[in-house]
């Protein structure tokens, strides 16, 4: 809340500035002012949103109004074609700004995506090198809080009823709840602690309970019910059939 208010403020400065330069340090006519005023708006939306850059435009629109057109030092408008700018103006500011909000999301999804796609690669090739040095669960969980950077991560395994732990974090008191995820398939979501616990399923049934705790406190807790070996991110390194026997030959291994 105190970033938002801040960039609200810094918005605002903004069409102050740009106000005080074309009316001040190179007085400018009305056409080149809207024009510089749109190109703050843009400049905000790119940056920080659709919120701050309404806020600009509409106090971009009334310093146009009250220092650009005639008559100068009111708002009031003598010319009808006037209104007619203003209001194109403000309607092509929002729908510019709403527009550079929507591309600069679709950026950063793209750029979330190709995180995790190669998270997942980095994944699916470190299962393949896991060694026969420790128990496999023990080395999967461990994996799986190193490259997806979590705070800490429990596998329950229901056929070996062991409980395997990795990351910086403890995730104690959850006991029952992986216990119930991996009999019953259910899941559990605590955004406030950035926490989830899941079923890993192969095909419709639940063979173990995986609960996740993100480092991050502001970021998105992923979802993540998993079918096969599903993990963060949505994404599956493995479904049906095929793994069963390479977890519970493993898992069989490691007790």
């Amino acid at each position: 809340m105190g970033q938002r208010a801040l960039r609200l403020l810094l918005s605002l400065a903004g069409v102050m500035l740009v106000t005080w330069a074309g009316d001040r340090l190179v007085p400018v006519n009305a056409t080149t002012q809207g024009f510089a005023y749109l190109l703050l708006v843009l400049i905000i939306a790119s940056q920080w949103g659709f919120l701050e850059a309404s806020i600009a435009s509409i106090a971009a629109t009334l310093t146009f109004n009250f220092f650009f057109l005639p008559p100068v030092g009111k708002f009031t408008i003598a010319d009808p074609q006037n209104w007619v700018a203003l209001f194109s103006f403000l309607t092509t500011a929002l729908i510019a700004s709403r527009l550079s909000g929507e591309v600069k999301r679709r950026a950063l999804d793209a750029v979330a995506r190709q995180q995790d796609l190669e998270r997942l690669y980095t994944f699916s090739r470190a299962i393949l090198l896991i060694e026969h040095t420790e128990p496999f669960p023990q080395q999967l969980v461990r994996k799986l809080a190193e490259i997806f950077e979590l705070s800490a991560a429990v596998l329950y395994e229901r056929r070996a009823e062991e409980f395997y732990r990795a990351g910086p974090s403890d995730f104690d008191g959850l006991d029952d709840q992986l216990r119930d995820a991996a009999l019953q398939g259910t899941s559990f979501t605590d955004t406030q602690h950035n926490r989830v616990i899941t079923a890993v399923r192969l095909g419709s049934e639940p063979i173990a309970g995986l609960a996740l705790q993100l480092a991050n406190q502001g970021a998105q807790m992923p979802g993540c019910r998993a079918s096969g070996n599903r993990q963060p991110g949505g994404h599956r390194t493995g479904t049906g059939e095929s793994a069963r026997p390479r977890f519970s030959d493993r898992g069989r291994a490691a007790k």
